[in-house]
């Protein structure tokens, strides 16, 4: 059941783990060791250098469904791409390993029912370990290629988003079959009901990692993929800029002169310049002279990349 409460950076981190039991596996996925004693999530996170604020959007969306993560620009891609990773390593090392063994315990092999269920977890785990494998080995390099500034130009977030469909199907099918197989003696039938209650934690764990890719991570690498975008057109603008006859050897401009450009950039006329400038036209005219035999460029589109290139404007400013 929802708890419906949003928890802050200053609210005792044992509150959290008191009020939803089921996040001392996220706790472990950030890298946040159990004794925390009285501390606050802050101070919890930042003692296990953990990115608060990320830690907060992951535990209020998946204890509640808080949270708009489309714009979030907040939201620590490093600290994301650590938990998901650790989130993987848990449960294909530790999770799927342990219900197979629930099964075995539980189930009497020697039956032909109970090996078709072995059988069909086992297609299930290979199903689940393929899928996650997917992104260990495709997009989290990916990711971190962004991180570094150099991502694959043959690969991108909407890819992965595309073909991100449901991993649980087979366990509600598995859980179906066991409440139906359930046998009858009390010792078999203890150990298959607790290991039905720990498959139905399984699918609740599944279905909450796949939101948290789905709603924050892809968000906040599509908002990477922005900036590493954005920052590969300003690159190659000035790389091209820089080879031609723009580069070192152009006279320097002189403030008046970087004024009048970063006006016209922004549209205005010689008139409005001058107005804006308090200079007379004609000197404004005699400035774009100077401007065009230092730079050799004559058009308002190469003054625009010139200004973007040497800082005088932002290129988010600049409407294309």
């Amino acid at each position: 059941m929802k708890n419906q409460k949003m928890y802050e950076a200053d609210d005792k981190m044992i509150s959290l783990i008191r009020d939803n039991y089921d996040l001392l596996q996220s706790l472990g996925s950030f890298g946040i060791s159990l004794g925390f004693g009285d501390k606050t999530v802050q101070e919890t996170c930042e003692d296990n250098n953990v990115d608060t604020y990320t830690f907060l959007a992951v535990v209020n969306y998946t204890a509640n469904g808080y949270g708009e993560f489309e714009s979030d620009e907040k939201i620590s891609v490093p600290t994301l791409l650590h938990y998901l990773e650790a989130c993987h390593a848990y449960f294909l090392d530790f999770q799927l390993p342990y219900i197979r063994r629930e099964l075995t315990e539980s189930l009497n092999e020697s039956d032909h029912l109970a090996r078709l269920i072995l059988r069909f977890y086992d297609e299930y785990a290979r199903e689940i370990r393929h899928h996650m494998k997917y992104e260990q080995k495709t997009l989290f390099p990916y990711v971190e290629s962004l991180l570094e500034g150099h991502p694959a130009n043959d690969y991108n977030v909407e890819t992965f988003s595309k073909h991100h469909g449901a991993t649980d199907k087979k366990l509600r099918e598995l859980k179906l079959l066991i409440i139906k197989y359930l046998p009858q003696d009390g010792l078999h039938n203890n150990q298959l009901t607790a290991t039905l209650h720990d498959i139905y934690e399984n699918e609740v764990w599944l279905r909450q990692h796949a939101e948290v890719e789905d709603h924050i991570f892809v968000p906040a690498i599509r908002r990477l993929e922005q900036k590493v975008k954005q920052s590969d057109v300003t690159k190659n603008i000035s790389d091209m800029v820089f080879k031609g006859s723009l580069g070192q050897d152009s006279e320097a401009l002189s403030d008046r002169e970087k004024d009048v450009i970063i006006s016209l950039v922004q549209g205005m006329s010689n008139k409005e310049i001058a107005d804006h400038l308090c200079i007379s036209t004609n000197t404004v005219i005699t400035h774009r002279r100077n401007i065009a035999r230092k730079l050799q460029i004559h058009s308002p589109a190469g003054l625009t990349i010139y200004a973007i290139v040497n800082g005088l404007v932002d290129i988010s400013a600049v409407k294309f």
